[in-house]
């Protein structure tokens, strides 16, 4: 299974933010999508990721204030990224090696989806569960 048969299961949404907002604002844009990592696009160029890991361990534990502070002050800027074509067992090893949960997905320089720790597991879930069903079908012939 690829990155892109993942995006057409779940849909090419890509939420994205301004490294100039305020924490604050970027915290309020992923409430509201019910996202638990934005994207930081600029001009059209990707140039970070913000996850509410990067909230709760740089503003939150070091007592700083999410209205005062900048997204480009705290996003992670060394974005790892994969391609349409990618196969599931290459992100999921990026993901553990890296200990990353969001991967952008980059086609031609552009964002054209994000996909997730969850929809990787998922996904292999029901590659698994669809050989186990061919297994069983073959074995019970």
């Amino acid at each position: 299974m690829t990155v892109d048969q993942i995006l057409k299961a779940k849909g090419r949404n890509v939420y994205s933010i301004f490294s100039n907002l305020t924490v604050y604002d970027a915290l309020k844009v992923m409430g509201e999508k019910n996202i638990g990592a934005i994207l930081i696009i600029d001009n059209g160029v990707l140039k970070g990721i913000l996850s509410e890991r990067d909230y709760a361990r740089k503003i939150v534990l070091k007592d700083k204030s999410s209205k005062e502070t900048l997204v480009n002050e705290i996003m992670e800027s060394n974005v790892f990224t994969v391609k349409l074509s990618d196969n599931l067992e290459d992100c999921m090893q990026l993901m553990s090696e890296k200990r990353i949960r969001h991967l952008p997905v980059v086609e031609d320089e552009t964002v054209v989806g994000i996909i997730s720790i969850s929809d990787v597991v998922k996904a292999i879930i029901e590659t698994q569960k669809d050989t186990i069903q061919h297994l069983n079908s073959y074995i019970s012939q």
